[in-house]
């Protein structure tokens, strides 16, 4: 898997914003991804190392639309925290 198709995108919240604090960023990534993939993507990407990858799973929700059904795609978030002493990643910068 190529490293541009692990990592989807970056997840933008108040939560995730604190966290760059600790060099810790969060991704949206492939829900058939691993830790070590999401991991090698990583620094691949952004030229930094990284010391751990916490991942949570995410359930499709089910939703409703007039007398159609189904459910939302499921998701995958990765939090990857950085080495001390790498550089931290340009795009959450403001």
């Amino acid at each position: 898997m190529d490293a541009r198709d692990v990592l989807k995108r970056p997840v933008i919240t108040e939560r995730s914003m604190e966290l760059t604090a600790d060099k810790k960023y969060t991704f949206e990534v492939d829900v058939k991804a691993n830790k070590t993939e999401i991991k090698d993507a990583v620094e691949e990407i952004f030229g930094v190392k990284v010391a751990k990858v916490n991942v949570a799973n995410y359930k499709g929700k089910f939703k409703r639309m007039g007398r159609y059904t189904g459910y939302t795609n499921k998701r995958r978030k990765a939090v990857v925290t950085l080495t001390p002493d790498s550089n931290e990643i340009e795009i959450f910068e403001v």
